[in-house]
């Protein structure tokens, strides 16, 4: 079984308050799936997450 160094992360979007789990490194941009808000964006390497992050799973 072949590990990956990324994460999920259980985010907690700032609109609407929608839990959301996510990928910790996104290739394209994360909106949530109620308001469609973006909750994180791609920066090469690790996403930056603008939903506050409730757990790393």
């Amino acid at each position: 079984m072949v590990e990956t160094k990324g994460k999920f992360i259980k985010v907690k979007c700032s609109s609407c308050k929608n839990e959301q789990v996510i990928f910790g490194k996104c290739a394209t941009e994360v909106k949530c799936l109620v308001c469609n808000a973006v909750l994180s964006s791609p920066t090469g390497g690790k996403s930056k997450v603008k939903a506050k992050i409730l757990e790393v799973l």
